[in-house]
């Protein structure tokens, strides 16, 4: 008889747990507070595993994240700086992660779009689906405050009103614009998320197969320094023992 009502109390106590994982001021990794259960409509596909995608702009650019922190656009069809990890951390909101930079795109309390080393708030961005299959990708803690209308009244849903979102956006140049400057109607504010294709899979593997051959040098490396640091200390120990 008490196994049903444990079950509800586990499952009202499993976003609490969620969030203990990333407590305030502390970066974490977005995997850990998403909302693995995806409800929310038409966010569904946002649950499970990480998405690999290429964000591609209505100006005809890739989004694309640098090492160095840059952002910008690059007409390049298979460019590795192009392909990205989108994870959800809350129902419509994702973290987007260049996978071969190993960086989060980020927008700060300026508007200006950088590429984050951690996982931070600013890495939050809520996503929309509009027609034709393009997205946006809105700040979710930066926007413009506007006034609001004469005699608007104060009701919450008046106030959300009153907030003008901050877009992820490439212009023609294949330059970000500043959030303040961006709305969710214009082109460069526009993307298609698009499938790897065969020479992304391929980049893919390679920088896989890189990774786990670092891996492998790094570690049998550490076993052999030991091995030898030992070896070194049991030498130096019978040499005393001889004198």
């Amino acid at each position: 008889m008490l196994i049903i009502p444990l079950l509800v109390l586990l499952s009202l106590l499993d976003p609490v747990i969620s969030r203990a994982h990333c407590a305030p001021g502390h970066s974490c990794d977005p995997r850990q507070r998403r909302d693995a259960g995806g409800r929310g409509g038409v966010y569904e596909h946002l649950g499970g595993a990480p998405r690999r995608r290429k964000l591609y702009c209505a100006t005809k650019y890739h989004l694309q994240i640098h090492p160095n922190g840059k952002i910008d656009g690059s007409l390049e069809e298979n460019n590795p700086l192009s392909i990205m990890e989108i994870t959800a951390v809350d129902v419509g909101v994702v973290a987007i992660k260049g996978l071969f930079s190993g960086r989060y795109l980020a927008m700060n309390d300026k508007g200006r779009l950088y590429a984050s080393e951690v996982f931070n708030k600013e890495c939050e961005f809520v996503e929309r689906i509009h027609e034709l299959g393009y997205n946006t990708y809105a700040s979710r803690h930066h926007s413009t405050e506007q006034p609001l209308p004469p005699g608007g009244g104060s009701s919450n849903k008046r106030r959300a009103s009153a907030k003008r979102q901050w877009y992820v956006s490439i212009n023609g140049k294949g330059r970000p614009r500043r959030g303040f400057k961006t709305r969710s109607t214009d082109k460069a504010s526009l993307f298609l998320p698009r499938v790897l294709g065969n020479k992304d899979h391929e980049m893919v593997r390679r920088l896989r197969d890189s990774q786990n051959a670092q891996h492998h040098t790094h570690h049998h490396g550490g076993r052999s320094e030991r091995r030898r640091r030992r070896h070194r200390a049991r030498k130096g120990r019978g040499q005393q023992r001889g004198d």
